[in-house]
């Protein structure tokens, strides 16, 4: 699990160089695919960084782990720039590129990996889509079907038979909520998910070429739908439009909002829903008061992120953290290792709501790419830990998430529970 392995970089060629680094982060994958985000965290601000890396395609990027240069690089769009955020970590083969090409993909600078004049004037009218105000008006809404969910998890429960709090719960939550703010094409919801998880493996995931043909056609056949819908359909593709941004754009825009507005919350619902199984003092917290929900979520982002990295490229000859960088220079920002910086927090390690410099992570980056959905998320995050902290208080987990290689991504796959025992 080579990317798993990469946090653990800076520790190893501290004195042995980015060979071994390298060899290191091929040897020590099961161990940080298990953990996910909380694999190596000692590593985060210890060490050399920024250290160079060697991927599984021979490709060299600059990693970064330390809380305030990965904060420079994000606030930086003129010497960092996003054009790469987007690119394929694994070159897509020919025939692969001729099945997108088949169904006409394409994916033109549009939010995250434009730093193009129109960016501004893209994000405000998505902005105006996810506006806090909007976002609030879902709350009871999203609160009153949660709790429906769980009221009928917790009889499934009682009854002795276990539950996938992944895909009962978490896996379209996201994707509802987001339906009823932006208007999305007519397609089912699973189909919505699995063009989303195979858009995060195609650009994403170390891959072979039988793999890629395959993602390949997924999304090709979903991004088909998302091209007809951006020329009729409305709400804010309607806004696009009448902004004069041409379909490629629209298309674009929602390609973008179907992954990182709805996939990343759901994958964040699970972590965090995990974690605060094995954190018994704070649902206790929790019930009982002296924890507040919105510090939960926060210290979850932190700890919990769903998006442990993202791309830059640096657009001249720069010095990063006293490292050399030469324009075109891949850099890799580790954006779970900055959360855990001894720097800013103050348990690094630990999983302490409210605890000092918890709220200074950067989960959703930092800069004007910041995740222009982080109200949505808050809110979605929250909701669900006030419905299901009485229900994660009486589980105990069968089958904990599973985490495929994937630079970005922590892609859980399941949250299998059963009731635990009475102590």
């Amino acid at each position: 699990m080579l990317f798993r392995a990469w946090e653990q970089a800076p520790e190893a060629t501290a004195s042995a160089g980015a060979g071994a680094a390298m060899a290191d982060a091929r040897g020590a994958g099961s161990a940080g695919a298990g953990a996910g985000a909380g694999s190596a965290s000692a590593s985060a601000g210890a060490g050399v960084d920024p250290v160079r890396v060697v991927d599984h395609v021979g490709v060299a990027h600059l990693l970064v782990t330390r809380h305030a240069l990965v904060r420079q690089v994000l606030t930086d769009p003129v010497t960092y720039r996003p054009d790469n955020a987007l690119d394929a970590v694994t070159p897509i083969p020919v025939a692969a590129l001729r099945v997108l090409a088949a169904h006409r993909f394409r994916l033109p600078p549009t939010l995250a990996n434009n730093g193009g004049a129109d960016h501004p004037g893209i994000r405000a009218l998505v902005a105006d889509a996810l506006h806090p105000t909007r976002v609030a008006e879902q709350r009871d809404w999203l609160a009153a079907l949660v709790r429906r969910r769980v009221a009928g998890l917790d009889a499934t429960l009682d009854e002795g038979v276990p539950v996938d709090l992944h895909a009962a719960l978490a896996a379209d939550l996201p994707l509802l909520v987001l339906a009823r703010l932006v208007e999305l094409p007519d397609a089912p919801v699973a189909a919505v998910k699995e063009f989303a998880r195979a858009a995060l493996e195609l650009f994403w995931a170390p891959l072979d070429a039988d793999r890629q043909q395959a993602l390949a056609t997924e999304v090709g056949r979903f991004h088909r739908v998302l091209r007809e819908f951006a020329v009729t359909g409305g709400g804010l593709a309607a806004s696009l439009r009448d902004a004069g941004h041409p379909p490629d754009v629209v298309v674009g825009a929602l390609f973008f909002l179907l992954v990182a507005g709805q996939e990343t919350t759901s994958q964040f619902l699970t972590l965090l829903m995990h974690r605060l199984i094995g954190e018994p003092t704070v649902l206790a917290g929790l019930r009982d008061g002296t924890v507040a929900v919105t510090d939960v979520v926060e210290e979850g982002l932190r700890r919990e992120p769903p998006i442990v990295t993202w791309r830059r490229v640096a657009a001249v000859d720069t010095t990063l953290g006293g490292t050399a960088v030469a324009a075109g220079t891949s850099i890799v920002l580790w954006l779970a290792g900055a959360g855990r910086d001894p720097a800013v927090v103050e348990s690094p390690d630990g999983f302490r709501p409210g605890q000092r410099g918890s709220r200074r992570h950067l989960a959703f980056g930092a800069g004007v790419h910041r995740c222009v959905g982080d109200q949505l998320a808050r809110m979605e995050a929250a909701t669900v830990v006030t419905e299901v902290a009485p229900l994660l208080a009486r589980v105990r987990v069968l089958r904990a998430p599973r985490y495929p290689d994937n630079l970005t991504f922590r892609m859980p796959d399941a949250l299998v529970v059963t009731r635990a025992p009475l102590s």
